[in-house]
């Protein structure tokens, strides 16, 4: 009985994996929360710290910025306090009918404010790495 041809495994698992829905990832970045890296097992830090440190070394050499990595969420512009607007490019006024308005950087008008989505700083619901370890849910019964 012939075999079922076999279908070679992706060349490109991390920008597979990466290109889907996954927390920390844009379409740019991976952003690794420290204390959650710091909590797994220390197996897996040990193996994740080799991965690192080959990275590193064979991208080391490129010219690397520093990042600020700021926790942000994708939010309604009416949802939006003041300072999350402007750090969005964004602000309110009061229009000549008294209701408010939301302008762009350039001073456009935005139409539809309520249906206007962008992402906007918010308070980082991760502990920060000085925190301590953060324990993993709970593994599923098998």
């Amino acid at each position: 009985m012939p075999s079922e041809p076999s279908v070679p495994a992706s060349t490109t698992p991390v920008q597979d994996y990466a290109d889907r829905p996954a927390p920390g990832a844009t379409a740019d970045h991976l952003v690794i929360p420290r204390s959650l890296a710091q909590s797994m097992p220390l197996r897996w830090q040990q193996v994740f710290v080799g991965l690192l440190a080959d990275l590193h070394d064979a991208y080391g050499h490129l010219p690397w910025p520093d990042y600020a990595v700021v926790p942000s969420r994708w939010e309604y512009l009416v949802d939006l306090d003041e300072e999350q607007l402007a750090a969005s490019g964004f602000h309110a006024d009061l229009g000549p009918d008294g209701e408010l308005q939301f302008r762009d950087a350039a001073e456009r008008l935005v139409a539809e404010p309520e249906r206007h989505r962008v992402l906007a700083p918010v308070e980082d619901p991760l502990p920060p790495a000085s925190a301590g370890r953060v324990e993993p849910r709970p593994a599923k019964p098998l």
